[in-house]
């Protein structure tokens, strides 16, 4: 179970088996900030997508500091994947209709595999919330995946 034995295919497939991680972001100190995120992953990009709001710390240090990576685990909680790269920021969804609304909606769909129940509802708490949607290539992967157990024990 040590790193050498890991791929960055076993990585990427943890990273794309789940939806929920946590997004490190770089304060201005130079510690991290840590944030329990909801992500979709594009597994021909390796792009993870995240509905941020725009006062909030991460969007701020992001933008500072585009340094990011996002961490996820596994059920069985020894497994995990780290992923690391550069993040890019949306503008903030200023109109329900503008083009960061829509990727907003699409993110939405893809992340909860079904339709809000009043879109128009939506798109206007976009705005009004701030929303914007930080992306985050992999230019990096490691973390650990746990070896199956030989058969017969």
């Amino acid at each position: 179970m040590s790193n050498d034995t890991d791929t960055d295919d076993a990585l990427f497939a943890l990273v794309a088996q789940g939806k929920q991680g946590v997004l490190a972001t770089v304060k201005r100190d130079g510690r991290p900030q840590l944030s329990n995120i909801i992500y979709r992953w594009d597994v021909e990009s390796k792009t993870a997508s995240v509905s941020i709001t725009a006062d909030r710390a991460k969007s701020k240090n992001a933008i500072r500091d585009p340094r990011v990576s996002l961490h996820v685990s596994a059920p069985d909680f020894w497994s995990y994947a780290v992923i690391e790269g550069l993040a890019v920021v949306t503008p903030v969804a200023a109109d329900p209709h503008d083009e960061v609304s829509d990727a907003l909606v699409e993110l939405y769909r893809d992340i909860s595999g079904q339709e809000h129940p009043d879109w128009e509802e939506y798109r206007e708490a976009m705005v009004a919330e701030r929303r914007q949607i930080l992306t985050v290539r992999a230019d990096h992967v490691y973390g650990m995946t746990r070896l199956p157990k030989p058969s017969g024990t």
